[in-house]
This record gives structure tokens, sequence and C-alpha cells, in this order.
């Protein structure tokens, strides 16, 4: 794997002696998302973009399997010869697989077997771990071992997501896991507006350790002056514009985005429902009434940029989302992320400082009006490892900050995530700019 696709990775021996460590509280992190389902619950594809919590425990397990211990583990077996055509996801380097289309049909191997199969993996990484010494470590190894740590993380979001369409779709609408009634929220305090200047700014990953490739070839960009709202949008105010008709008037929205939500027949975010005259919406505690003043989500970017149009403002690209993100929340600090254990977005206090940035990182993915294009300079890797991302890098938007369902240890400024601009299952938002 070329080293100029993912950050190289260096590893010093103190920092070996945490590696198998790191990777098992990364797995059991996996483990425990799932230890709340049913065994029912894990073979369950309600649409396309969902995967079974089953395929995506053994998905996971695969990639170590295949990328490490076949390669660097001598003599290893794989534990089942057919596990490769079942848990392979779109690498078309490594052969055929099942549709994606037709992972919920994967009713054999058992769950059990699922879970055997990981322990196995665990067991023989593990071997391989502590067998490796500080001076014979391939600079690939350590790379490809990152690599397979952050593809769980994002594997774990996709579970959180996942879990919460699938259980949406169950007639009985039923909690992943049961929380005490929270008092209604008060509304934040209005939006305010936060000024940067113009000029010209370095984007792109620079730093030291990991990022994905799509981070990768830093360059200069010139902004003009705009300014960014200091906190996300809420339910109450994303309702106003629906309560004004936006959902009933095309001015505000794309061509194709307004084709969708006619023919979709939306009306309100995904989850949204109402019950007895009052908005509700299904979150993993249940149905639980709308919180007015908690980030609104599971909105598709053309629901979000038809707000922006009502609102008479735009989305930021995501170029001036990284510039105000570097200039306002440089570092990672404390928020509503995977750890949280909450996984929803959270209200922002009524008394937060109007002159700081809120929300930035954690809560909610925000869309930005930027198409999920190559960096000047990207040059995608030889081999199976050059699918990750390379090959997704048209027809899709960026969204930037993480989410609820992210982990702390996964995000950078200098994330770039990526869906179409239909997609609404995950935690998806809005934050405005002028």
């Amino acid at each position: 794997m070329s080293s100029s696709v993912f950050a190289p990775q260096t590893v010093a021996e103190p920092m070996l002696a945490q590696l198998p460590a790191r990777y098992h509280a990364v797995r059991q992190q996996t483990e425990d998302i799932c230890r709340p389902l049913l065994p029912e619950d894990t073979v369950v594809q309600p649409m396309l973009d969902v995967s079974p919590p089953k395929w995506h425990l053994a998905h996971t397990t695969w990639f170590f399997e295949t990328f490490l211990l076949r390669e660097y583990l001598a003599g290893y077996q794989v534990f089942h010869p057919d596990y490769a055509y079942l848990f392979n996801s779109y690498y078309n380097s490594l052969g055929s697989r099942v549709n994606r289309a037709d992972r919920g049909t994967i009713s054999r191997p058992a769950l059990a077997d699922v879970y055997a199969y990981r322990a196995h993996v665990d067991e023989h990484m593990g071997r391989l771990l502590t067998r490796l010494a500080a001076n014979d470590l391939p600079p690939s190894f350590a790379e490809i071992f990152e690599l397979g740590l952050q593809h769980e993380q994002q594997h774990q979001e996709l579970l959180v997501t996942d879990i919460k369409y699938i259980l949406s779709t169950s007639p009985l609408a039923p909690a992943y896991k049961s929380a005490p009634k929270a008092a209604p929220t008060p509304e934040p305090t209005p939006a305010t507006w936060l000024p940067v200047a113009g000029g010209v700014y370095r984007i792109g990953f620079e730093e030291e350790g990991f990022c994905f490739d799509n981070e990768k070839a830093p360059h200069d960009t010139y902004v003009a002056d705009f300014a960014l709202q200091n906190r996300l949008v809420t339910n109450g105010e994303y309702r106003q514009f629906m309560e004004a008709g936006g959902y009933r008037d095309f001015r505000y929205w794309l061509g194709e985005g307004w084709e969708l939500a006619e023919q979709a027949g939306w009306e309100a975010p995904l989850y949204w429902v109402q019950k007895d005259g009052v908005w509700h919406r299904f979150t993993h505690h249940g149905l639980q009434p709308v919180d007015w003043a908690a980030p609104v989500t599971h909105i598709s970017f053309y629901e979000a940029d038809a707000y922006a149009h009502w609102a008479g403002y735009r989305l930021p690209t995501e170029q001036e989302w990284e510039i105000a993100a570097r200039q306002f929340q440089p570092q990672i600090a404390a928020g509503n992320f995977l750890e949280s254990n909450l996984f929803d977005p959270q209200p922002l206090p009524a008394d937060a400082d109007p002159e700081q940035c809120h929300q930035l990182l954690g809560d909610v993915w925000e869309w930005t009006y930027s198409a999920y294009h190559p960096y000047p300079g990207y040059e995608r890797a030889a081999g199976a490892l050059g699918e990750y991302n390379g090959k997704f890098m048209l027809n899709q938007l960026v969204l930037r900050g993480g989410s609820c369902a992210t982990s702390a240890s996964h995000i950078r400024l200098t994330y770039r995530n990526f869906f179409h601009a239909d997609k609404r299952w995950q935690f998806t938002g809005i934050r405005l700019a002028r």
C-alpha cells in the first residue's frame, strides 16, 4: 500500500505494547453496541443502505483476517472458506461477493458462529501483535492495522444508525435501550453570526497520525469573507419551515430534490410522526416527543438546502467549514460522541456563549454545499485498499464534523464524510452560512 495514500504510522516500542489493548477495546465496543439486540434483530435489512448487524460484526472481522492475518501471520488458516464471499463489502480486487441488497438473506451462519469467528480472529490477532517486535514491524502493517481500527469505528457508527432504522420499521417500534424521560428544553437563544475573514487558507490533513486518503494532498484555497452561525439549526426552527409550507413550495428546492420530496411524500424529517396531534420522533429510546431545542437531524441534503433558501441563507462549503473549525475549535474538545452513549443530538444550553461556535464536532454531520471530489494531487493506491474511498468520488456531497454516533477518537477537523443527496438515515443536520 502506498504511503502517500494513508498517513504513515511510526510505532515506537512503548506504543507497540499498547496495540493489543487498543485493538481489543475497539473490537469490544462493536460487540457492546450489539449487546441489547435479539438474534432476530441482527439479520434484518429493511433498505439497501442498511446492513444487518450480524453482517457488520462479520465484515469488520473479515477485514482483519484478510488484510493482516493472511498477510503477516505465518501458517494462518481462514476460519471458514465461504466467509470471504459472504462478508466482503465492495472490494472487487478480492473476488465475488454477496450483492449489497441481499445481505439480509444471509441467515446462515448463525449469530453464534459469527461471534465465534470474531473470537478466532481476535485470538490470532493477539498472537500476531505480541510476536511483533518494534524493530521488525513493517510500515505497511502499522498503516493497515490502524486503518482496520478506523474502519471498525466507521462500522460502529453505521451499526448505531442501522439499528435505529431497523427497529423503526418494526410494527412494535421497540426501544433499543430505556431512558428516563427528560424535561422539555427551552429554546436556545437566537443564533448569532461569527465572521471569518477571506483569504488564502490551507485545507487538508498535515498533522501527525492517521487520516484517510481523501483528506490527503493538502492545498491552498481562496475564500471570500463569510460568516457561520454559532450553532446548529434546531427542531423548532425547522418546524417553522414546515409550518410555512416549505415542503409544498418548489421555490426553495433543487429540481430533483423537489421531485423526490413529492414522490416520497416527505413532509418532515425521517422518523417524525404525529401522534394525537403532537409531533414525535423515533429514537433509540422508542417514540419520544420532539425536543424543539435539539438540533434537527435525519434530513437529506435537499431538505437542508431548501431550509437554507427559505431562511434566506445557504449551506457552507466544506472549505469554509474547515477554515471556521480551525479558527473556533482547533482541538477536539468534549462533545456529544458515541462515548456519550446518548445516541441523539443534544440541545445547546440556553446560556451558551453567543460569541463562541458550538456543536462543530459531534451531535450531527453537517451538510456542506461541496461535491465529494478528490483534492488536487490526490493519488489512489494500487490494489484492494485503493478501493476504500477513491472510487466513490462522484455524485455525493461532503459532510463535516461527526455525530453522536461517531467515536471521539475517530473524528478530525479534516474528516470528509460523504453521502448521496437523498440520504436521511444518518445523523445529518444543518449549519447556516452567509
